[in-house]
């Protein structure tokens, strides 16, 4: 925010010092260099604020961006070993799936009949699948 409102000062004044300027050299009266001068050092203090504070803001990010890798480093370390034991244990209560048998009293399809259906209606949204 500061940014902002320092970029519209320094934007006014540069415009004021434009008007100044435009006018040439020599019909410029003392009041008019002095404001010149004036404008001059306004705008290099402004400049300077703002540098300022982008620099701040960059040693920031910077600072942020440490403190990130950090933390992710030293979660890793401390969850790294969770991690290997829930797979130990994710490994050991994992029984291998059987595929149940039909019953035979029960009549199961086969491939042919599958293709059977879809010839009769021609789509596979038959009220019979």
């Amino acid at each position: 925010m500061d940014d902002i409102q320092l970029c519209k000062d320094i934007m006014s004044l540069k415009q004021e010092l434009r008007q100044i300027v435009t006018a040439p050299e020599k019909e410029r009266n003392k009041k008019q260099r002095q404001r010149e001068e004036e404008l001059i050092l306004k705008i290099h203090k402004l400049v300077q604020k703002r540098d300022f504070l982008v620099d701040d803001a960059e040693v920031e990010r910077l600072r942020e961006q440490e403190e990130d890798k950090e933390m992710a480093e030293y979660l890793r370390l401390k969850l790294m070993p969770l991690e290997k034991k829930l797979k130990a244990t994710q490994n050991a209560a994992k029984p291998k799936r059987q595929i149940p048998e039909p019953p035979p009293n029960k009549p199961s399809i086969t491939k042919s009949g599958v293709a059977v259906i879809k010839d009769c209606c021609g789509a596979t949204q038959c009220a019979v699948m």
